[in-house]
């Protein structure tokens, strides 16, 4: 599959941004994630059967949406300035048109999960954009037949993932000239304020201690809801009622990858974002921008079979749990003293562990189910797949990137663990009875 740039270009926003915003300052919990970007592809059908001249002018359209967008949305439109600002020029995102020499339904009968990165305008790794680099660029990718990968990477300095659901409810619905179009709240700043570079410093040394070196792999297992309703009917007791998909498909994946660990049974610890918009009170609007997040985490011993599943969802549950309206008010708190000690206690569990890496088994998850983006309609109908990125890195963590399957009820999760491991997790039975290796996204929308 060859991908070839037919263009590169900035789109600017459509109406310029006021004087008095020219600075956007970030959130304290911006510094929290080490990831440059946050990248997404969502790929669409050629449903209608739109021609060459057709596709064109629907490309050209999408510019204009995007710069419509652009204009409630000002801080992609700038540059990054340095750890704390992002300078709101106006200078305009990034948009790459592509095209590729093959037809999407070929691509689509058999992903190749290590060619996706050449749907993204950026390389997904752990370096930082630089100063003077666009927030925000996007590629979109022209197959054969009409169909389109959307490639986006938005810095991870100012989105999270609910705030891409955002960005994208409010670039389809200009795209699709609806009436009510959600504008974002950029709230973030004022609510979690930050006058230095502290916690970005002290989150790097963590991640850092937690990175493998080795060859990687990523594979998706997709559960369908049928699945997951067994998993959450294992998984319940007295005490855990009624697990969520999430907490269910995260509990099961971490009892298989720490099953795959070569080797001596070690002590593991689980890592999970969270959402914080939910959890606060009152309630963040969904639409507040901003990586409104923060980790929750659950250690096992080495005895993990005792536990089984039910135990795991336990932990996993009592985790997420701790991350509640009192720690969001503690991390709101307006005195840098008493801020510091609630985030350095919330903390601590991860960091202390994570110093002893050599000893215990790291599993890092993030869940960006819930958030819409299988309804982004930008002019090609619902997307087909939303896709994460595939990793063959040198240096990474273990990560499981948790998505909705276009129906809404599955979950498609992206596995990334060392290679070896890998090829035990891929042959785990008891996994197989639950999901899916690497289906096709058509199969999982029965277009095939």
């Amino acid at each position: 599959m060859e991908v070839s740039i037919v263009s590169t270009e900035r789109i600017k926003p459509s109406s310029s941004t006021p004087d008095h915003l020219r600075t956007f300052k970030l959130c304290l919990l911006d510094q929290l994630i080490p990831a440059p970007y946050a990248p997404l592809v969502l790929v669409y059908l050629n449903e209608d059967g739109a021609t060459h001249l057709q596709i064109l002018d629907r490309v050209e359209a999408l510019k204009k949406s995007l710069s419509e967008t652009l204009t409630r949305f000002y801080p992609l439109a700038g540059q990054i300035k340095d750890d704390l600002t992002i300078d709101c020029d106006d200078g305009g995102a990034c948009f790459v048109e592509t095209k590729v020499n093959c037809f999407l339904g070929e691509f689509l009968n058999r992903p190749d999960l290590q060619l996706i990165h050449r749907f993204l305008p950026c390389e997904a790794g752990f370096t930082g954009p630089s100063a003077g680099t666009p927030v925000a660029s996007i590629q979109v990718n022209v197959f054969k037949c009409g169909g389109i990968a959307i490639g986006l990477c938005i810095s991870h300095k100012i989105f999270d993932g609910a705030s891409l659901s955002t960005f994208m409810k409010a670039w389809a619905a200009a795209a699709s000239g609806a009436k009510q179009i959600p504008y974002p709240d950029f709230a973030g700043a004022s609510l979690f304020p930050a006058n230095d570079t502290w916690l970005r410093d002290s989150s790097m040394t963590m991640w850092s201690s937690l990175f493998k070196t080795g060859r990687c792999k990523t594979r998706r297992f997709v559960f369908d809801a049928s699945a997951i309703a067994t998993l959450k009917a294992k998984a319940a007791t007295s005490s855990v009622h009624s697990p969520t998909r999430v907490e269910a498909v995260s509990a099961f994946l971490w009892k298989s990858a720490m099953e795959a660990r070569l080797g001596y049974r070690r002590p593991s610890l689980l890592s999970h974002v969270v959402n914080l918009r939910p959890r606060t009170a009152p309630n963040l609007p969904e639409n507040s921008i901003g990586n409104l997040i923060w980790i929750a985490s659950a250690e096992c011993t080495a005895e993990y079979d005792q536990l089984g599943l039910r135990g795991l969802v336990g932990k996993v549950k009592r985790g997420i749990s701790e991350i509640n309206s009192e720690l969001a008010k503690k991390l709101m708190r307006v005195s840098g003293n008493e801020r510091f000690s609630a985030i350095s206690k919330s903390l601590k569990r991860v960091q202390e562990l994570g110093s002893k890496s050599k000893e215990v088994d790291y599993y890092g998850f993030t869940s960006w189910c819930n958030l819409g983006f299988y309804e982004a309609d930008i002019g090609w109908g619902r997307p087909v797949w939303v896709s994460g990125i595939g990793s063959c890195a040198s240096v990474f963590m273990n990560l499981i990137v948790l998505m909705d399957t276009r129906s809404g009820n599955g979950i498609e999760a992206w596995v990334t663990l060392d290679e070896e491991e890998m090829a035990i997790l891929e042959s785990d039975l008891e996994l197989l009875t639950f999901a899916s290796l690497d289906p096709s996204p058509l199969r999982l929308c029965k277009l095939i």
